[in-house]
């Protein structure tokens, strides 16, 4: 067991970083690359005609397991695993269940890579002693959704190893294809804000979604790379670090961890929630973290 997840240790001052959102695309691209998280996000997702409360609603769940405390995340933890088993299918003539162990393992694992990524590329990168210690928490994590003991490498080299074998293994899929274009066309999510300023949006997020992927697997997507790309990412990489390191981590992580918290007290309060938001609960339907 790890230690808890409090101020100062590493998942709280790693994972709900602002930095971590840059990362949003290339996250959802390693996720849907596994053929069976595809398969359910085809069948049972609505992500592409309304992304942005699906967004906001995974996000809503995330934050619970790390700054809601762990009674708030047992229970969350239990409400999506009874979600998940009714997301079942056939894809290639094979059942699929969205509760797959490996499938399952696969969609943790990726979120426990953003956070160390972020820092890699837009901070700096986690010592050896935060690895181990974030890693282990959010191995504890894993344990609360019930990814199994025998799906949890034992520590962040063997998780390494364990990543780069199976993005190794992935390739082109028409969920993939689906969300790029919905990265393209997507509508926006108030009318006010202008055309050209969208159409902006959307172009940074493919440049970053490039820009971030594992190199061999943006090729294998047809993701074209060029070296005055990589000149561009880099200078916007070092902006970035030079604005965001000033920043101390409590107020990096502030917004997710005032979401964690508000989540709770909505579990704790349904009626205040379906007054407010007009629906059955803070993080409902989450679809294999693409909710």
């Amino acid at each position: 067991m790890a230690r808890d997840i409090v101020r100062g240790t590493a998942a709280w001052k790693y994972f709900g970083d602002f930095r971590d959102g840059l990362l949003a695309g290339q996250v959802l691209v390693l996720q849907v690359a596994h053929p069976v998280v595809a398969a359910g996000v085809r069948d049972h997702s609505d992500y592409a005609a309304d992304p942005w409360t699906r967004l906001m609603r995974t996000g809503a769940s995330l934050s619970i397991y790390v700054y809601g405390g762990p009674a708030g995340a047992r229970v969350e933890a239990s409400r999506l695993r009874e979600l998940h088993r009714g997301f079942t299918g056939v894809a290639d003539g094979r059942r699929y269940s969205a509760l797959n162990p490996a499938a399952y393992a696969w969609v943790h694992a990726t979120l426990v890579k953003v956070p160390v990524d972020a820092q890699r590329f837009f901070g700096h990168p986690l010592s050896t002693s935060e690895l181990e210690e974030y890693y282990a928490q959010m191995c504890d994590i894993g344990r609360l959704l019930g990814v199994r003991e025998q799906d949890l490498p034992p520590d962040w080299a063997a998780f390494e190893r364990y990543y780069d074998e199976m993005v190794s293994a992935f390739a082109p899929n028409p969920t993939i294809t689906t969300l790029f274009e919905t990265i393209r066309t997507v509508r926006k999510p108030v009318r006010w804000l202008p055309d050209s300023w969208w159409r902006l949006h959307a172009r940074a997020q493919m440049f970053l979604l490039r820009a971030t992927l594992p190199p061999e697997l943006r090729a294998r997507l047809g993701l074209q790379w060029t070296a005055a790309d990589q000149r561009r990412f880099t200078r916007f990489a070092r902006w970035v670090r030079l604005v965001s390191l000033p920043i101390p981590a409590w107020l990096r992580t502030a917004h997710m961890r005032w979401i964690g918290k508000l989540n709770v007290w909505f579990r704790a309060h349904p009626r205040a929630y379906r007054l407010l938001i007009r629906h059955n609960g803070p993080g409902a339907r989450p679809n294999t973290h693409l909710s």
